[in-house]
């Protein structure tokens, strides 16, 4: 399961999984267009809302009808981003913020790991943010959910890795997608971008390579980890 792979990151972490000879659910909540655009025998274009875990669950029944098991891998994708500055964010705001952006991969992961730990092998690929590393200036709701994001990941490394069950983040920087096309219109995001040591954003499929490794049995002994995928923007 890929969810937000209607369009950047996702559809790109779809694709690259489907030539690895994955089959995916390619998750989308109002992207119906972007999911269904993904042309290939092992795709199938699944409804989740991950805000609501009804509708997770509906999603991994729609999986095993079409595809006979539950979520083997799930790369928690799907996500809000919002400028605004701090002083104006609202308490709706920040709960819609947490509950896309934090609670969803939350659900999602607790919905898809009793079957992986049922067979031993499970693979969560959660996609943070280079924000969640750094703070945010006008974004500090959709970069607290990212750090959120990156402890979750450590949690659950802790939790299942001894199970067989992997659980690892991708950080990526600036992206050539749609959700920063706004913030590259402005001066801040103008300066940001030219200041990425590899000298340009990168491509969802750059980033989607790396959820390609980690969704491998390459990556067997790699959880808990945080990928930075980004240029070098930050270094650690």
């Amino acid at each position: 399961m890929v969810t937000g792979a209607g369009s950047g990151i996702g559809k790109a972490a779809a694709l690259a999984l489907l030539a690895a000879g994955y089959r995916v659910a390619c998750g989308y909540n109002a992207n119906r267009a972007g999911a269904e655009s993904i042309k290939h025998a092992d795709a199938k274009a699944v409804k989740i809302d991950i805000a609501s875990r009804a509708s997770v669950k509906r999603a991994v029944v729609a999986s095993r009808k079409q595809f006979g098991r539950d979520f083997d891998i799930v790369v928690n994708n799907a996500a809000l981003v919002q400028e605004k500055p701090f002083d104006t964010i609202t308490d709706a705001d920040w709960d819609r913020m947490l509950a896309v952006n934090l609670r969803g991969a939350f659900i999602t992961a607790q919905e898809a790991l009793p079957a992986m730990l049922a067979q031993r092998w499970g693979r969560i690929i959660n996609i943070t943010s280079i924000g969640g590393q750094w703070g945010g200036m006008r974004q500090v709701h959709y970069a607290a959910a990212k750090a959120g994001l990156i402890n979750l990941t450590h949690s659950l490394a802790r939790l299942y890795s001894g199970h067989g069950v992997t659980a690892n983040a991708i950080a990526p920087g600036l992206v050539a997608t749609g959700m920063i096309a706004r913030e590259l219109k402005s001066k801040a995001g103008r300066q940001k971008a030219a200041q990425i040591p590899v000298g340009r954003i990168a491509m969802p499929e750059e980033i989607a390579a790396g959820v390609v490794y980690l969704a491998s049995d390459a990556a067997a002994y790699v959880t808990g980890h945080t990928l930075n995928i980004n240029g070098g923007m930050l270094m650690s």
